[in-house]
């Protein structure tokens, strides 16, 4: 029997799902809430949605229509917000362009993209005088400057932004189009091959905003994102919309901070002089904000930090706690939005001890609402939620891209069997804990069975000679595989402790916990430092090459 769907009045406003719909509620709210970069510009709300409309306004001007696309080249800022809303509330496309790939795959994600228009910053001239003559789609450049350029411009530009800003109306009228329709795209880091592009509908992203918000907003203590927090990102705006809180901020009215470029002085600076409570990172940011001796001195206590990206080590977490730093664990990839799970401590553990404490805070978290997370066997069954039958993670939600951009076999690929297959291996506990104990690709299958490097690495990373550590499989002719840990020391400790020392150290932890007992079979190795990918990830796949494995 067919649904019956809903009657409507002819003259009764469908409301889609659109980006411009996030800004109703601040402007109505909180106007005159800040928003300020580097510490330095500052304007309201108000202002920010008048700079939407002159933007809007300046790239209609330059030719800019519906369906094109407008490629971001700029580090965190007041603009790249701006940005976020004013190119898809269009019903343009906005391309986040990751900056820190090479030239070569810059040019290859903006030309696959078929970008129209390119705003970039004027410190990254170099970049775009390499590869500009081999651009095939791109018509017009706008040039952005926080201060006058060294160097003569590789290009011509249609103007400057701040000039072409001033210059246009505020008055653009955003129509109402299809909440399906294209809004942002932006391309993967992985390790292997050419980045891959994903993309997100206006509908996926107010939904992720939505139940984002929800979720941080629900939680009784630990982690809560409110209307009294003051927000900064610490994740690039270029990578998954900096995970989506500008969106969330912006809907809540928050006050925002925009840092620029990630400098550890100029983040702590920020945190004590505007008064940051929340934020997000990867590990490797973190390590840098706990190792600076600025945070030795400022007052900490007030800051939540979602970590993800890659693990967060217990003793990472433990360190973080020690500064009074709200450190815990957020969960999702590229082509998921990103976030998926996170871990909020229950009130009974939030009264327990710091190491208790770390355990929970580096679990891989509890889903947001709407979204359904599984397990599932090699023979595809989904597996039972009792917290310790690991199988590949897989989900679904209404905000998961939809395939690759111009890749229909690896999109075939990623929604095998109508779930979206994250590489990632794990378990779910009866009360809905996810834990993520590796990723496919980097699990060391030794003596037939799974040896979790995450667990590994955990491990190893508790012993307080290690500043950081990446375990990886090298081959070996009795095992098929051992884990080998790369370890960067801390500076007090070079040449005062050897990997014996350290080996020996992580394998009584490992006999006693239940981590693999082919754990045992670790070796170790100094490094002066980790392979990584642009976004700040341990890129394992170089570590294992350099280890002439794959």
């Amino acid at each position: 029997m067919p649904v019956k769907l809903v009657d409507r009045t002819p003259d009764a406003y469908g409301y889609p799902l659109l980006i411009k719909q996030l800004l109703h509620t601040p402007l109505a709210t909180a106007p005159d809430q800040e928003i300020t970069y580097m510490g330095g510009r500052r304007h309201s709300y108000r202002t920010l949605r008048e700079r939407i409309g002159r933007l809007a306004s300046a790239l209609a001007g330059l030719g800019v229509d519906a369906g094109d696309t407008v490629a971001m080249m700029d580090w965190d800022s007041h603009r790249y917000l701006e940005c976020f809303f004013a190119v898809p509330m269009m019903g343009a496309i906005l391309q986040t362009v990751n900056v820190r790939l090479t030239p070569e795959q810059i040019l290859y994600t903006l030309n696959h993209a078929q970008a129209d228009v390119v705003l970039v910053n004027a410190e990254f001239f170099s970049i775009i005088a390499a590869i500009a003559p081999r651009l095939t789609t791109v018509r017009r450049f706008v040039l952005i400057e926080d201060a006058p350029a060294d160097t003569p411009p590789p290009v011509d530009f249609a103007g400057e932004y701040e000039a072409l800003l001033a210059a246009a109306s505020p008055d653009y009228e955003f129509p109402d189009f299809d909440e399906n329709a294209k809004a942002t795209t932006f391309y993967t880091t992985g390790t292997t091959g050419l980045p891959k592009g994903v993309y997100f509908s206006h509908r996926q992203l107010v939904l992720h905003t939505l139940a984002v918000a929800a979720g941080l907003g629900g939680a009784a203590r630990q982690g809560r994102l409110h209307r009294g927090d003051v927000y900064m990102p610490i994740t690039p705006m270029f990578h998954v919309h900096a995970w989506g809180l500008p969106y969330v901020a912006t809907m809540l009215g928050l006050k925002q901070v925009y840092p620029g470029r990630y400098v550890p002085e100029t983040l702590l600076k920020l945190v004590r002089d505007e008064g940051v409570t929340f934020s997000h990172c990867v590990p490797t940011i973190l390590h840098m904000l706990l190792v600076h001796p600025l945070s030795k001195v400022i007052d900490l206590s007030r800051w939540k930090l979602i970590i993800g990206g890659s693990a967060m080590s217990q003793a990472q977490a433990r360190a973080a706690q020690e500064r009074g730093i709200d450190a815990f664990t957020g969960y999702g990839m590229s082509e998921t939005c990103p976030i998926l799970t996170v871990a909020f401590l229950p009130d009974a553990a939030l009264d327990g001890a710091p190491a208790d404490q770390a355990a929970q805070r580096t679990l891989t978290g509890l889903p947001l609402p709407l979204v359904d997370i599984r397990v599932l066997g090699q023979d595809g069954a989904e597996l039972p939620r009792d917290g310790h039958s690991v199988g590949e993670v897989v989900v679904r939600s209404p905000w998961l891209t939809q395939g690759y951009l111009h890749d229909a076999e690896a999109s075939a690929t990623l929604w095998q069997g109508g779930v979206l297959h994250t590489g990632d291996i794990g378990h779910i506990s009866p009360d809905g804990w996810l834990k993520v104990t590796d990723r496919i690709k980097d699990v060391i299958k030794t003596g037939g069975e799974w040896t979790s490097s995450l667990q590994i690495e955990d491990v190893v990373a508790q012993h307080p000679a290690v500043a950081d550590v990446a375990v990886i499989g090298v081959p070996d002719a009795k095992w098929g595989e051992r884990p080998l840990a790369k370890v960067t020391l801390k500076p007090e400790h070079a040449g005062k402790v050897t990997p014996h020392e350290i080996r020996n150290f992580a394998a009584k932890l490992i006999e006693s916990t239940g981590v693999s007992r082919y754990g045992v079979l670790l070796q170790v190795e100094f490094v002066e430092a980790l392979a990584r990918t642009s976004v700040g990830k341990l890129n394992k796949r170089a570590m294992r090459e350099a280890q002439g494995r794959e």
